[in-house]
């Protein structure tokens, strides 16, 4: 009976604390003590949760490492390759639209009879004006024929061989082609320098010259066809004690960017020097 009585009173002690802990939670009593706690909680478990990932990220940085240097290795070889692949695209596209421009100015100038040809090589002299085509003779290119692009003229024929030929620039010192200047009709010599400048010499000083006047060859001396552009005057020189005037031109054509060309084929160079020269005695 004893035992029983026992156990009954310490479920009713057990039962009544339980309710008194109900009503001092439900009552507030318990709110500072649960909100240190919880505090408490919080605070260790961000200690834990902050050494965790610290050691985790040490555990795992080198192998992040390697593998972002790797992928930084395969975005600069796909970089690469493409801007490999733009330039080639560039290159293609500029070469396309310079032959076009040479096919239109082929057809602008029909009484002409034209062979393309991409230019391979430049005299290495810095004294000559030089360039190497990639036709000769077996395409019928002979000395003497005319050099063209569509902006205007750019020299002739020096010398042939199978499959190649050299092209004497009008910037050369040793070239002058006779010019008229569209404008004023007046003939002159255009002549080359070592410098690469262009430049007109033996005009009239009657000659009324203006900046921006177009310069053509004249067809006059047989070596080159007439009304090939040539360039423009940018500046003059008239001085009273000189026999002639001069004026600097500035050719159509850039000589520094010369990829393709056009021969005319169908234009033979006369030598009329025995025809000019001094009679002798």
């Amino acid at each position: 009976m004893k035992p029983n009585f026992s156990r009954s009173l310490q479920t009713v002690i057990i039962a009544l604390v339980v309710i008194g802990l109900l009503v001092l939670a439900l009552g507030g009593y318990f709110n500072p003590v649960t909100s240190r706690l919880s505090r408490l909680v919080v605070t260790v478990q961000t200690w834990i949760s902050d050494r965790y990932l610290a050691v985790a990220d040490f555990l795992t940085v080198p192998r992040d490492v390697a593998s972002m240097r790797q992928r930084n290795a395969d975005l600069e070889a796909q970089v690469a390759i493409l801007q490999t692949q733009i330039i080639q695209l560039q290159q293609k596209v500029t070469e396309t639209s310079i032959l076009a421009a040479l096919v239109d100015f082929a057809r602008a100038n029909p009484a002409y009879a034209y062979q393309a040809a991409a230019v391979i090589g430049r005299d290495p002299s810095p004294f000559l004006r030089y360039v190497i085509l990639n036709i000769g003779s077996n395409q019928g290119v002979l000395p003497g024929m005319p050099v063209v692009t569509s902006k205007g003229l750019v020299g002739r024929v020096d010398a042939v061989i199978a499959e190649a030929a050299r092209v004497q620039l009008v910037t050369d010192s040793a070239s002058a082609v006779n010019v008229r200047l569209q404008s004023s009709n007046t003939e002159a010599m255009l002549v080359g320098s070592v410098t690469g400048q262009l430049s007109l010499d033996m005009i009239s000083q009657d000659a009324n010259l203006t900046v921006g006047e177009v310069v053509l060859t004249s067809g006059l001396g047989g070596s080159y066809p007439p009304n090939l552009l040539v360039g423009q005057v940018v500046s003059i020189r008239k001085l009273a004690s000189d026999l002639f005037q001069q004026a600097a031109i500035q050719p159509s054509v850039d000589f520094s960017q010369l990829g393709f060309v056009l021969v005319i084929t169908n234009f033979a160079a006369v030598d009329i020097t025995p025809l000019i020269s001094t009679p002798g005695p």
